[in-house]
């Protein structure tokens, strides 16, 4: 029999939201009036039978954070309906997004009144008299609604506040997940094998214990405590709006998002127990056995909580609480509450793997490594963590293929005979292992790692033109922009088999370089591009307030950031720096992209370029530019250009930081077939047209490159959602061209 996979098991085991309200989309359907009716239109046994019908939201299209299906564009609407409650909850509350006055009526009774307007959901507890209005069984539910300011919008539901349905149900409209497609790895992925490899490939250890799997989850208001009911099960590390995650469902922002199971432990004397999350998104905090062991920020960059203090032998129970508004300041990349064209569905709460570490109580932290390519030297620095003891000693070796060539203790700095440089041409590593050890030499604790010895910089060619270079060779860099987005799992990849295939057909196509777009992959994944020699443009996740968006014009401006966003957006950079810092295929920092959040660009340029001078920085990608950093870069569709002679550019390498994005659509491989696919420069008649457009693009910028351009991005490796200009559709299963076929066309580019 066929092993069942994630998203049929779990839809399988998984129960419906544990909500006693019977709200199902045909009871958003309203009576509703905007001429005022007689008195007693909120009672029970008002005849409203002359009153239109119309289903919720009521308003005017474009309101912020509106959902309109049934126009409204007078000062006053009055709204009638019944609905049945099986019993009454704990915490009845009012989901509600009001204009400016607001009263709401529970079977004839004034229940709640709102002044003002809101631009967003948001939920309202009733208090204990709104509690007693409601009766088991049939009640009326009747809203009247003013405004003046024009802009109006009104819709009400009542709900229970420790199970909140999904906005999306409540409305009648498609849940998060639209989309019939899967990739064939996801289309294997099980509660079993999801995510099982070791996600940190810099620094393993061999005691650690996977909890990627079914978790208990649910959904409730932000004010809400623990949960008192599951809604069902959750398959992590896949977020909640995915196929994959076996649920497909919408966190509001006025949501929070909890994660429950149980660990059996057996802690140890003189061991701690570290629970690590590679990415939760946005804002968490933990408790376990209770007790509450730290909270986090950010949602792309690894962190990890020390439990041993909570923890004891036996079971012990893990509870997560998740927030993700998806706005304001908080960095979101291309995540949208409202997806379409280049923004796309949101991604909450857990979505790269967790796992449990135990070290010693004096363990290895954190490595840096860099390499000296004139002396062949591999140096090791290693952050240590818990209280010194007396005669501890580093000690690390460097193997080749099993076979030592170096070891040092102390200062570690390898030196190799003849050492193999690594290139895209030949991405040579070196395995390493670091060792704390006693006085006694016993080794208190042991990591392998790894290293490329490269070096990255930029010199002028015989023109004055500046160029990348690659361990002291100019290298043209060539590569797609990468999203890295999946229909089945969002931003996760289904599995690292398919994370790897991306690297590997780019690699095969004849690519050398790959542009991360607005995300940070798991680690594993700059390992893939390590391992096959990729060079990585890595850029900063956006979110907040934008600038106007000039490009490469004079005088740019930067948008007004208050103090506190800017710390949180520098604290994520730095992490996100410190994080990746130990992979060589990683040659060039990108902290803005097209003006998206770009503020203080001076200030950050300046950071980042004294932070790592081993790497170079393109500060805003088709951004507005200001003079700091090391790279000019335009943005062109659908074909490449540059505003070639302007002098303001002349001590920076120029690149096209994005072009081309030819669409084209494969049937039964479409994210969605009945909304507008596109592409850049409208979609062509033909397959041919297509491989024509996208031959015209690579002949100009061959052009490009020979006046001075350093460098190509591709819009892109795969189909996103209705965005179709990817060498490969979303699904991965058709190559547009194939792959050899793009190898030869990109030979040009990438030769002397």
């Amino acid at each position: 029999m066929r092993k069942l996979s994630a998203v049929m098991a779990l839809a399988m085991v998984a129960t419906l939201y544990a909500n006693s309200i019977a709200e199902q989309p045909a009871r958003s359907i309203w009576r509703y009036t905007t001429t005022r009716p007689a008195e007693g239109w909120q009672k029970a046994g008002f005849d409203d039978s002359q009153w239109e019908t119309g289903a919720a939201g009521f308003g005017q299209r474009d309101t912020p954070g509106a959902r309109v299906q049934t126009e409204w564009k007078t000062n006053d609407i009055w709204l009638r309906r019944t609905f049945d409650l099986k019993q009454i909850p704990q915490r009845p509350a009012l989901l509600i997004h009001h204009d400016e006055d607001t009263e709401v009526y529970i079977n004839g009774q004034l229940a709640a009144r709102f002044e003002k307007f809101t631009t967003y959901y948001r939920v309202a507890l009733l208090d204990a008299a709104g509690k007693k209005k409601l009766v088991e069984g049939e009640n009326q539910l009747a809203v009247h609604c003013h405004q003046t300011g024009g802009g109006q919008y009104i819709d009400l539901h009542l709900i229970d506040a420790d199970a909140i349905p999904e906005l999306n149900s409540l409305l009648g409209s498609a849940s998060s997940v639209q989309s019939k497609i899967m990739t064939r790895w996801g289309e294997k992925v099980s509660s079993e094998n999801a995510w099982q490899e070791y996600p940190r490939p810099q620094m393993v250890r061999k005691n650690w214990t996977n909890l990627n799997g079914p978790w208990d989850y649910a959904v409730a208001s932000l004010d809400s405590g623990p949960p008192r009911k599951w809604a069902g099960k959750i398959l992590v590390p896949y977020c909640l709006e995915s196929k994959l995650s076996g649920v497909g469902r919408l966190l509001e922002p006025f949501e929070s998002l909890w994660y429950h199971r149980e660990v059996e432990l057996a802690p140890r004397t003189g061991r701690r127990t570290l629970l690590r999350f590679e990415a939760v998104d946005y804002r968490c905090r933990l408790w376990v056995n209770g007790k509450e062991v730290g909270e986090h920020v950010g949602g792309n960059d690894p962190f990890a909580f020390d439990i041993s203090n909570a923890i004891r032998k036996g079971a012990n129970e893990l509870l997560l609480r998740v927030e993700d508004a998806t706005g304001g300041a908080q960095l979101r990349g291309k995540q949208s509450l409202a997806p379409s064209g280049i923004w796309y569905t949101r991604v909450s709460g857990i979505w790269q793997t967790v796992w449990l570490e135990e070290v010693g109580e004096r363990h290895i932290d954190h490595l840096k490594i860099s390499t000296d390519i004139e002396t062949g030297t591999i140096t090791v620095k290693a952050q240590l963590q818990g209280e010194p003891r007396k005669g501890e000693q580093l000690y690390a070796a460097v193997y080749d293929q099993g076979k030592k060539l170096a070891e040092a203790t102390d200062s570690l700095n390898l030196q190799i005979e003849n050492p193999k440089l690594w290139s895209p041409a030949s991405p040579h590593l070196y395995d390493l292992q670091i060792e704390l050890r006693g006085e006694d030499g016993q080794v208190i604790d042991r990591v392998e790692s790894y290293a490329g010895l490269r070096k990255v910089g930029q010199t002028r060619d015989r023109d004055g033109h500046l160029r990348f270079t690659l361990n002291n060779e100019p290298i043209f860099h060539w590569g797609p922009l990468d999203q890295g987005w999946w229909p089945d799992g969002l931003l996760t990849p289904p599995s690292d088999e398919a994370m790897r295939y991306d690297v590997d057909f780019l690699k095969e196509a004849g690519f050398n370089m790959i542009r991360k777009h607005i995300k940070v992959e798991p680690r594993r994944y700059y390992y893939h591009c390590d391992r096959a020699g990729m060079l990585v443009w890595q850029d900063q996740v956006a979110g907040g307030a934008n600038p106007a968006w000039t490009r490469l014009q004079p005088e740019p401006h930067d948008a007004y950031w208050e103090d506190a966003d800017h710390e949180q957006f520098m604290r994520e950079l730095s992490v996100m720096m410190d994080t990746l810092d130990h992979f060589p295929c990683i040659v060039v920092w990108t902290p803005f992209n097209e003006a998206w959040g770009q503020h203080r660009t001076l200030e950050v340029g300046r950071w980042v370029v004294k932070r790592d001078p081993t790497r170079l920085v393109n500060i805003a990608s088709g951004g507005n530019f200001w003079p700091v950093g090391h790279v000019a870069d335009e943005h062109s569709y659908p074909h490449p250009a540059f505003p070639l002679g302007d002098a303001r550019f002349d001590d920076y390498i120029k690149v096209v930081g994005e072009f081309g994005g030819h669409g084209w659509p494969v049937k039964g491989h479409l994210w969605d077939d009945k909304r507008e696919n596109w592409g850049y420069g409208g979609l062509p008649k033909s397959l041919d047209e297509y491989n024509q457009r996208y031959r015209k693009s690579i002949d100009i910028l061959l052009d490009l490159k020979a006046k001075g351009i350093a460098a190509g991005v591709y819009t892109q490796t795969t189909d996103v959602e209705g965005e179709i200009n990817g060498l490969l559709t979303y699904d991965r299963s058709v190559s547009k061209i194939p792959a050899k076929e793009l190898r030869e066309l990109h030979a040009p580019l990438i030769g002397k």
